[in-house]
């Protein structure tokens, strides 16, 4: 697992997006070609440590990096199309993701084998050689006193392996395709990676366990950091999981300073959004499961479990929620207030991306940003955020909101509301995190296991604190939002709230 490491992959993931996020703060149309192909030259020469087998293909990674943060797709490899090309179309400061988000840079790619069993040099020949008495294949041998297995016999059992009394057989797998909960990564004709669109929901879990950085997502950086840099009228919508993302001591009103010094105009809380579907689907359930009418209510504030749902289980898309999610319900209490200004999530997630791109959410949210590519686009402008201190820290949400960050938050705000505005209403609840635990609990649904249950489902193991944007490791994230949450003035929003107009 190499999730929450300072990582070689980390570091260049992190110096394309603060390359890219300069060339929108600083370049112009004129030299923007020539200083986009500048870039590779200056992250991987003859005096830079060497990343790849040869410098001539760690620039090639880091090119087709560069186009997926400019919001380009990756180059075809049957024909020639320029390092630059379409970039006129991304020089923008209003440019939609287009999928596929997700995308394999072949030229990345180590080939991984996807599942197979192979003998170490920790094997001792021993009398016993359980291995090849369970192997019901007959596959391994004895080849100059050590175990052998054939691999034209072998089908991939692991029997070998848990009977292996000194752990000598080792289980040779493509990390990116144990981290997909949902099959969509195959291989292409030459044995690399390739991730099947009809099948990914885009939660970003392949990209972040690729070891060899293989895989990466688009970006909106460069027209963000186009639209600050122009001085348009642009407000931060912040997830929750923010806590500890930007350093052990960097407080919310620090965060907040650096946002303004940034060139954003004002702040909130997604978490506010949060509290309004947290006390909406609290009325949903009472309302709708029990009095039978449901036989059970999905939570639908991630867009990955959703995107699972109706692509996996149509049947049950009546029983996903309706409520807005917390992005896009405070981007509307946003627009209500400032109707000119342009919305940025900044956020955990890189599936909230695609969300941003469904028509009935584009006029609601202009950006997505991850809390990893806002870091890039702080080194950008030399913003150190302990320099920077606003006179007011956020107080949009309550601890309920807030607790969203988590796995299980979700359906416990949405529980304590109900028990709240409710008392003699008895609440089952179900949660269920990574994106294989979810599509059993669906097929549990399906088949009725679930009925009068309220159901969250996380695409990420560990909820939104372990989504693919994130900077730090999950168990020091989880730990962050718990005492955020148990730091908030008011633990529970008001019943009235989910009144508010925002449909």
């Amino acid at each position: 697992m190499i999730r929450g490491l300072d990582t070689t992959v980390k570091r260049l993931r992190r110096k394309v997006f603060e390359e890219v996020a300069r060339l929108g703060f600083e370049a112009n149309d004129e030299t923007l070609c020539d200083d986009m192909e500048a870039i590779p030259y200056a992250m991987v020469n003859e005096e830079s440590p060497v990343y790849r087998d040869s410098i001539y293909r760690a620039r090639a990674v880091v090119r087709e990096r560069l186009r997926l943060a400019m919001g380009l797709s990756l180059r075809p490899e049957n024909k020639p199309v320029h390092l630059t090309a379409g970039v006129e179309a991304s020089n923008i400061s209003d440019k939609y993701y287009e999928p596929p988000l997700m995308q394999v840079i072949p030229s990345a790619c180590a080939a991984c084998e996807e599942r197979g069993y192979e003998v170490s040099n920790m094997c001792k020949g021993c009398l016993a050689h359980p291995c090849m008495e369970v192997c019901p294949k007959s596959a391994i041998s004895m080849v100059n006193g050590k175990s052998h297995i054939d691999q034209e016999k072998c089908i991939k059992c692991g029997k070998c392996k848990s009977a292996c009394p000194y752990d000598a057989i080792s289980c040779k797998a493509r990390p990116c395709k144990m981290a997909c909960g949902v099959g969509a990564i195959e291989s292409d004709a030459m044995g690399r990676a390739y991730i099947n669109n009809d099948k990914c929901v885009s939660c970003g879990m392949c990209m972040v366990n690729c070891p060899f950085g293989a895989i990466s997502d688009k970006s909106q950086i460069f027209q963000l950091a186009h639209a600050l840099k122009d001085g348009e009228e642009i407000v931060a919508e912040i997830a929750p999981a923010y806590a500890g993302q930007f350093g052990d001591n960097i407080t919310p009103r620090n965060l907040k300073a650096a946002l303004k010094e940034l060139g954003f105009s004002e702040f909130y809380e997604v978490a506010l959004g949060a509290d309004i579907g947290a006390v909406a689907e609290a009325h949903h359930y009472v309302e709708k499961v029990v009095t039978g009418e449901l036989p059970f209510l999905l939570t639908s504030c991630c867009p990955s479990w959703a995107m699972l749902a109706k692509k996996y289980f149509p049947d049950l898309i009546d029983q996903v929620s309706q409520e807005l999610t917390p992005m896009v319900a405070t981007a509307r209490t946003i627009k209500q207030k400032h109707p000119n200004a342009k919305v940025v999530f900044i956020g955990p997630c890189a599936a909230k991306k695609l969300e941003a791109m469904r028509r009935d959410v584009r006029s609601d949210v202009d950006f997505v940003i991850t809390f990893e590519e806002l870091q890039a686009m702080f080194d950008a402008k030399n913003i150190d955020l302990t320099q920077y201190e606003a006179e007011s820290s956020f107080h949009d949400a309550t601890g309920a909101g807030r607790g969203y960050a988590v796995a299980g938050g979700v359906a416990e705000a949405i529980e304590k509301c109900i028990h709240e505005y409710y008392p003699d209403v008895e609440v089952n609840i179900e949660h269920a995190e990574g994106l294989a635990e979810c599509k059993k609990m669906l097929a549990l649904a399906k088949a009725g296991r679930m009925n009068g249950c309220l159901i969250e489902g996380m695409g990420c193991p560990g909820g939104c604190v372990a989504g693919a944007g994130t900077n730090i490791p999950v168990p020091k994230a989880q730990k962050n939002i718990k005492e955020f949450v148990k730091a908030s003035t008011k633990k529970l929003p008001p019943k009235e709230l989910a009144e508010i107009e925002l449909k």
